[in-house]
């Protein structure tokens, strides 16, 4: 059994202002956001999982699940609990899955220091059981989001995220909504932020050629992460915004890559580059030179190949389009 959907709004902001970044700065923290007395534990969840898995998700996760309520419970139409506390688990499911977080001896699905790492470690699992199906329709994370709320096993009998016709799209809707709000929650990286320009633009001039997530046996995860721009070996490739260089050099089968953080948390990758023009914790602006186009690494002849991530590494990929037509680019 997986985790039964609840939506609720709640007033309960934690405290803070409109915005108070967090200590880690993963997180956006305040009215609105995530409540402050939960940040902490939400990012150590996701700082404990060695998957990558974004702290933004699992707050994303919460705000869908209970609305940061530790006290919700969701009820059948006869009237009877089905799930409970903040990470909304079934009774069978907190049996197996639950943990003593704070160490008082007691495995309590109230306690929001039990719950969370719980909810933690759970979707560790299954992010790590997503990415050995690359074959799956949606990316690790949703898969894992998916097998939160359905189960897992309905995730097999679809190959991947279950569709809208399944459960009235309720896991359809629980994926999707959580994704849009990965962004929300997620904290500007302030540092090294200033002379960056607020301006958005186009990767590389050039056409779309490879879509995002199509499948073949050219990818080695089996289905494309990114899209492609089909530009000749030494085109000009620019930041499509500003932030700071978390990755710059050699990738795999990415080969020369740049990978930026921007200050809306999501990062932007650049692979297959022939040349790398800027260097880890560089701050960069919208449109700067970040390298010039190649066909270093996984590649069949030169082009772009480009990605938007919820984390820096290979396996949070969603679909770029949408996210640079939101930043205001016509592509």
């Amino acid at each position: 059994m997986g985790i039964v959907l609840l939506i609720v709004a709640s007033d309960d902001d934690g405290g803070g202002g409109d915005f108070e970044p967090s200590a880690a700065g993963s997180l956006r923290v305040g009215k609105g956001f995530v409540p402050a007395k939960y940040a902490g534990l939400i990012e150590q969840a996701a700082a404990d999982c060695d998957a990558g898995l974004p702290a933004a998700v699992l707050a994303a996760q919460i705000m869908q699940e209970s609305g940061f309520n530790p006290n919700a419970q969701s009820k059948d139409a006869n009237g009877k609990p089905i799930a409970d506390g903040i990470a909304q688990f079934i009774p069978s499911t907190w049996a197996t899955a639950g943990v003593d977080g704070n160490g008082d001896g007691k495995k309590d699905v109230w306690d929001p220091e039990d719950a969370i790492p719980a909810q933690g470690q759970m979707m560790c699992k299954l992010l790590k059981t997503a990415k050995k199906h690359p074959e799956y329709n949606g990316s690790p994370i949703e898969l894992a989001l998916a097998g939160y709320n359905a189960g897992w096993g309905r995730v097999q009998q679809y190959n991947g995220v279950p569709p809208a016709a399944f459960a009235d799209g309720q896991t359809y809707n629980y994926v999707k909504v959580i994704m849009a709000n990965v962004e929300k929650l997620t904290a500007p990286d302030t540092s090294g932020a200033s002379g960056a320009s607020g301006e958005w633009g186009p990767p590389v001039e050039g056409k779309l050629g490879t879509p995002y997530h199509q499948q073949g046996g050219a990818w080695s995860s089996g289905y494309h992460t990114g899209i492609d721009f089909a530009v000749s070996t030494g085109t000009s490739v620019r930041a499509v915004g500003p932030g700071k260089v978390v990755a710059a050099g050699p990738g795999g089968a990415y080969g020369n890559q740049v990978v930026i953080r921007h200050p809306d948390g999501m990062y932007s990758q650049y692979a297959h580059l022939s040349r790398v023009r800027v260097s880890v914790g560089d701050s960069v602006s919208g449109g700067q030179l970040v390298g010039l186009s190649g066909e270093t690494g996984n590649a069949f002849g030169p082009h772009l190949h480009f990605e938007i991530r919820t984390g820096p590494d290979y396996g949070s990929d969603i679909s770029p389009l949408p996210y640079l037509r939101k930043k205001g680019i016509g592509i």
